[in-house]
């Protein structure tokens, strides 16, 4: 039985089904190239994520309930960390900002196999952008 939630297992039955680390990576940036872009104007400092060896930009919205739903859109100027992103989103964008605090990254990553694949610099960027997810979450919650 999954500990994690359902769209979560989602994800990781779709990384399952990869059988070695490039054809994770081939599917990382795949999911991408499948991101929204950002508009010009919200690629700014206040969007910008601190952490990054890549330029990364993160827009948190929430829907302003009393359990505030979270919605988030990233882009970055690199493939894969554009795929870290997608997958952050899909992990985080749409879920209850309590959850969002309160659900780890790291074994969601191990998970898909991603962990021990990741450079010490990108897996600290993706701890930056995790910790801004959370955060903005939390903002969300104290508002």
């Amino acid at each position: 039985m999954s500990s994690f939630a359902p769209h979560v297992q989602d994800l990781i039955d779709d990384f399952s089904f990869l059988d070695d680390w490039e054809e994770r990576y081939m599917h990382v940036i795949e999911m991408g190239k499948g991101l929204d872009p950002l508009d010009e104007a919200e690629r700014n400092d206040a969007s910008k994520v601190k952490g990054c060896a890549s330029q990364v930009w993160l827009v948190s919205e929430s829907d302003n309930a009393a359990f505030p739903i979270m919605k988030y859109r990233g882009d970055s100027d690199a493939f894969i960390v554009k795929g870290l992103i997608a997958i952050a989103l899909h992990i985080y964008s749409g879920q209850a900002a309590s959850d969002v605090i309160n659900t780890p990254a790291r074994p969601i990553f191990d998970a898909l196999g991603l962990s021990e694949h990741l450079s010490a610099q990108r897996a600290n960027g993706l701890g930056a952008m995790v910790e801004r997810i959370q955060r903005d979450a939390k903002m969300a919650l104290d508002a």
